[in-house]
């Protein structure tokens, strides 16, 4: 990992962030790496991995997404996955339904 990645590092700022994030794009040091040595989940270090890569994607737009905007899309996405999820629950809650009544007859 790079020399200006401090194992004591207490607050991660943003600019922090990055450079980890970069080294991790880069090659230069792995998720698991890094969650070892700066004793931090492996889900987290992914975040913002992942986080990065949405804001790359969006600055490279040719019209860029304001965050509101992008939030509000995230939560459209998010909204309509769970709307998905709710009817599948409830259509095989219906067949199972319909199944034990055919077991009982």
């Amino acid at each position: 990992m790079s020399v200006t990645m401090d194992d004591s590092i207490k607050r991660w700022t943003a600019k922090r962030k990055a450079a980890l994030v970069v080294e991790i794009i880069q090659g230069k040091t792995t998720v698991a790496e890094a969650s070892r040595a700066f004793d931090m989940s492996p889900s987290k270090i992914e975040g913002w991995v992942d986080d990065a890569k949405r804001g790359m994607e969006n600055a490279l737009r040719a019209n860029p997404l304001e965050i509101r905007e992008q939030y509000e899309k995230q939560l459209k996405d998010l909204q309509e996955a769970y709307g998905e999820a709710m009817l599948e629950l409830r259509a095989r809650k219906k067949l199972a339904a319909l199944m034990e009544r055919e077991d009982g007859n």
